[in-house]
């Protein structure tokens, strides 16, 4: 190697160290923190910890402090720097994996929930700052993919890893968790850039002077996109896990096989879709993914077969770590200047943790107004049960049985009498699935 060589190639490697750093954060904030709950509904839901209706609202108290987050990720950056920040807010996820391994009350376990949320929607707000001024710009969609790609790592990890878990117990699972997002945080501690790295980078000394220029309409056009890209995401994010066991009386070993393929998803969507981005610009790759997630949410209402419901489940759980980069790529096609551009992604990231956290509780709203039923969600339509429309009264009847027993977490039963949560012994992904079930419905209710 030499003299001038030796300089190109520490860069080189400082920039992958802090891309991996940023790929440890997505994973244990968003990942783990948020994504790894989704296969963790049921059992909490039949250990009686809380009723089905906390469960999900829980689950929403993490898309509202990652709102919190996302407002005062910038403000606190400022007191700390940007890597301290990132830093602290890993500890704090962390420290609430532990946390919630004791379900003192329902107070307690929000509050936690909360935090973790608080934390992601800081990270969000500032990893992608923090990392990518030191990536070269050919490189920028590609590298802006890597790091969140930390997220589909979360969630294949979360289908793997948490069905091990559990087998230990529930409790145990939260502190597996906890030590998982430990060792992340150890293994990134020292990836982040320093702060001479940072000021190397900085917006340079004129362009501070400039006036800032004010955000056009294309930029506030993406804020309302990106909003709507976060209503869809929730529904399938929430209970894609808890529609597939206890909505189609699926297992949970195959409830957790569908949540590992759209982890497979949520790996491939951030590099396919940064790479998108780089290749042929930001808007054209935003309608084309816009399209296939729209066609691959209404297959997923009236799909026949477990394997469909796999391969849709990929296609879904791309969308969610995806849409980060893409749209980070459209901040950077339409703001100039770094600073504009942080200000922007903040921005985008506000819109997106509002819309989602309201996206969120009204999902968890209509899950308790339906007794946790999906089939109550198209009581008043055809219901697939009984092939009629309104269901009949014995079939109401049945449903309101339902109701009262998911609200104490005792598994739900058909109209025959006999608990949906026993299975056959044949291969599950051998049977198709009712054309017309009920529960089929609610995913493209809900969303």
């Amino acid at each position: 190697m030499t003299p001038k060589t030796a300089p190109l190639a520490a860069s080189r490697n400082a920039m992958w160290l802090h891309i991996f750093a940023g790929l440890c954060a997505s994973l244990v904030s968003i990942g783990l923190a948020r994504f790894a709950y989704t296969p963790l509904i049921p059992s909490l839901i039949q250990a009686h910890w809380f009723s089905a209706a906390d469960v999900i609202y829980l689950g929403a108290a993490n898309l509202i402090g990652y709102l919190i987050g996302a407002l005062t990720g910038r403000p606190i950056a400022k007191r700390l720097s940007n890597s301290h920040t990132l830093r602290l807010m890993m500890l704090l996820v962390t420290a609430s994996f532990f946390a919630c391994a004791f379900p003192l009350s329902i107070s307690w376990f929000f509050g936690w929930r909360l935090v973790s949320g608080i934390a992601g929607g800081a990270i969000m707000v500032l990893v992608a700052a923090t990392v990518i001024p030191h990536v070269p710009a050919a490189r920028k969609g590609l590298a802006s993919g890597a790091i969140f790609l930390g997220v589909g790592v979360g969630i294949a990890g979360s289908g793997t890893i948490v069905p091990l878990l559990l087998s230990l117990g529930l409790h145990d699972a939260w502190i597996g968790l906890g030590f998982v997002a430990l060792l992340l945080t150890a293994l990134s501690w020292f990836g982040w850039p320093s702060r001479e790295a940072a000021a190397a980078v900085a917006t340079p000394a004129p362009e501070k002077t400039e006036k800032v220029q004010p955000l056009g309409a294309a930029m506030y056009l993406l804020f309302g996109q990106y909003a709507l890209m976060a209503v869809g995401l929730v529904p399938a994010m929430v209970f894609l896990v808890d529609y597939i066991t206890r909505g189609l009386g699926a297992s949970a070993h195959v409830g957790a096989l569908i949540w590992i393929m759209y982890g497979v998803g949520s790996i491939l969507g951030p590099v396919v879709y940064g790479w998108l981005a780089d290749r042929f610009g930001a808007r054209p790759s935003i309608r084309l993914v816009l399209l296939v997630q729209a066609i691959a949410v209404s297959l997923l209402c009236v799909s026949s077969s477990y394997w469909v419901l796999a391969l849709l489940a990929v296609i879904i759980g791309s969308f969610p770590p995806g849409i980060v980069p893409l749209a980070l790529a459209r901040v950077h096609e339409l703001v100039p200047h770094h600073h504009q551009q942080q200000l922007a992604w903040s921005r985008a990231t506000v819109s997106f943790a509002t819309f989602q956290a309201l996206a969120g509780y009204a999902s968890s709203a209509i899950f308790n107004a339906t007794g946790g039923s999906a089939c109550a969600v198209v009581r008043d339509g055809e219901c697939g049960d009984c092939h009629r429309p309104g269901g009949g009264p014995d079939h109401a009847a049945a449903g309101a049985a339902d109701a009262d027993r998911v609200k104490t977490g005792i598994p739900r039963q058909d109209v025959r009498g006999q608990a949906s949560l026993q299975r056959d012994n044949s291969d599950p992904l051998e049977r198709g699935l009712p054309a017309k079930h009920p529960d089929c419905c609610y995913l493209l209710n809900a969303e």
